[in-house]
């Protein structure tokens, strides 16, 4: 599962909310993880269309379930980052803890747009890390969407009160430049 991608809720749910899953189809097919614990929460009854595309996406086999074992280091590790951090360390949610403790375990990459939460586990565990815009800016690097594109889907994701960490995707390429 080495760069396999484990997306938290709110970086997966960015792509889902503005019908865009098909980016992540297109650049991480087959790699795409879900923990458990994200799917359960994007299996809220409040938001039933964002499970119904990520059941689509499993029956294409482009995304995959994984669940945390119990009694392993890595749910010790999600019990620690949920309920209990060491000093210095915050409370995380438990899709966020689940996508950093499946991505450490497997050597993937971690999907995330909560830095100032994370940061300090995907430092500790020297995790990959992408969010939202690296994922667009991959897209767009490899002509999958358009600068225009880009600040389609962009502004609709702000919309949809996602956090992007700049205005507008073509700033966030300029600011991003030389990280491809």
């Amino acid at each position: 599962m080495t760069n396999s991608i484990f997306f938290d809720t709110d970086c997966i749910s960015a792509f889902l909310w503005v019908n865009n899953e098909c980016i992540l189809e297109k650049l991480y097919y087959g790699k795409i993880v879900i923990p458990k614990e994200v799917y359960n929460e994007l299996s809220n009854p409040c938001v039933t269309h964002l499970k119904e595309k990520i059941d689509s996406l499993i029956k294409k086999n482009a995304v995959e379930i994984l669940s945390i074992e119990i009694d392993t280091e890595e749910f010790e590790l999600f019990c620690k980052m949920t309920k209990r951090p060491e000093r210095g360390y915050k409370i995380i949610g438990k899709g966020e803890a689940a996508s950093i403790v499946l991505a450490k375990k497997h050597e993937g990459i971690l999907g995330s747009n909560n830095l100032k939460d994370i940061s300090n586990y995907v430092n500790l565990f020297s995790l990959k890390h992408l969010t939202t815009g690296d994922i667009l800016l991959e897209a767009y690097d490899k002509n999958i969407i358009t600068e225009k594109e880009g600040n389609e889907i962009w502004r609709k994701m702000i919309n949809k009160k996602r956090k992007l960490g700049a205005s507008s995707f073509t700033e966030y390429i300029k600011n991003n430049a030389l990280k491809y």
